[in-house]
């Protein structure tokens, strides 16, 4: 009897998975995109199914009779103002479209050094002193390393933890166990899962981890943000569906080596992504910028020749830039 092959072919774009290499993707149309990965065992395939079961059993009520689903019409799901919550940053509250919205998936991503971990550990000391309950989990930094980051920034205060670990089935335990309000995971590529039986941050892996917190943020309620390394093609590491499954993708660009920082939305499926953020990078750590245009016209002398002053607009806000010939 001939034994079943442990790996497979996996396109990075779109995480179509094949037992053969082949120049295109057949689902895509993407070109040299398929690399060879090992192939998820027959019983991996529980490993996000008994999260989601668990995740399931502990929803709301009303949703399930047992171990079945039930159907509910629209009179019956209640919203509040309690589904939003403002993360202390107007500028990124604009990105998101007025707050997060409870038991999303926010993918946030950014060249290395670019500010990800430093603006998601303020939004958690935003969140914290507003009495949510927040995990910060770091697979790239060790406890000691997280505190001398957060000394930066300023005292924090509330219900802010903090974990050091790698195993998203580890991690998964400890968040039915906390039930925090919000998650980061910081990063994506450092996760794995035993049951994957490949290295973190290959298309296999990043597909299973994703997948699995999906189902713990919508199965206990839990805000989500996830942090992503770009390539260099400017683009999240790992396959294209990674940005599919999750409900919000965020960009943070910008020259690491000068202050100022642009938060750019990609997907939005609770806003628009037409808004942008605008920060600046300071010793204490990120600072909003209400008013851009005061950066874009510094130093401008008046009444130079071949200068004018344009508008342009970003969503809902008009930004004067100098156009120079």
């Amino acid at each position: 009897m001939a034994k079943a092959k442990s790996t497979g072919f996996f396109c990075r774009e779109c995480g179509y998975e094949s037992s053969k290499w082949m120049g295109q993707c057949p689902a895509c149309k993407a070109w040299n995109t398929m690399v060879e990965a090992p192939s998820a065992p027959a019983s991996s395939g529980t490993a996000a199914g008994r999260y989601a079961a668990a995740a399931s059993l502990t929803a709301a009520p009303g949703k399930r009779v047992g171990s079945q689903a039930k159907p509910v019409s629209l009179d019956e799901i209640e919203l509040s103002d309690t589904d939003r919550t403002r993360t202390g940053f107007a500028e990124l509250d604009r990105v998101l479209g007025s707050g997060v919205v409870r038991g999303s998936l926010v993918l946030v991503g950014g060249d290395p050094g670019i500010g990800k971990s430093t603006l998601l550990l303020q939004v958690c000391r935003n969140l914290a002193g507003q009495e949510q309950k927040v995990l910060y989990v770091s697979g790239e930094e060790s406890l000691k390393q997280i505190k001398l980051r957060a000394s930066r920034i300023g005292t924090v205060r509330g219900p802010l933890s903090f974990l050091s670990e790698t195993n998203l089935d580890t991690i998964a335990e400890v968040i039915r166990e906390v039930r925090p309000d919000v998650v980061v995971i910081d990063s994506i590529q450092t996760m794995f899962i035993e049951a994957a039986g490949s290295a973190p941050g290959s298309v296999s892996q990043v597909r299973e981890c994703t997948g699995v917190l999906m189902q713990l943020a919508k199965g206990l309620g839990v805000t989500v943000f996830i942090v992503g390394h770009v390539t260099k093609e400017g683009v999240v590491a790992g396959p294209r569906m990674l940005e599919h499954m999750v409900d919000t993708v965020l960009y943070f660009e910008g020259d690491r080596h000068a202050s100022y920082r642009i938060l750019r939305g990609v997907k939005n499926r609770f806003g628009s992504t037409n808004e942008i953020g605008v920060f600046e990078m300071r010793e204490e750590g990120l600072a909003e910028v209400p008013n851009p245009s005061e950066f874009m016209l510094e130093g401008r002398p008046a009444e130079a020749s071949g200068a004018v002053t344009a508008c342009s607009m970003e969503g809902t806000r008009p930004i004067l830039l100098e156009v120079q010939a």
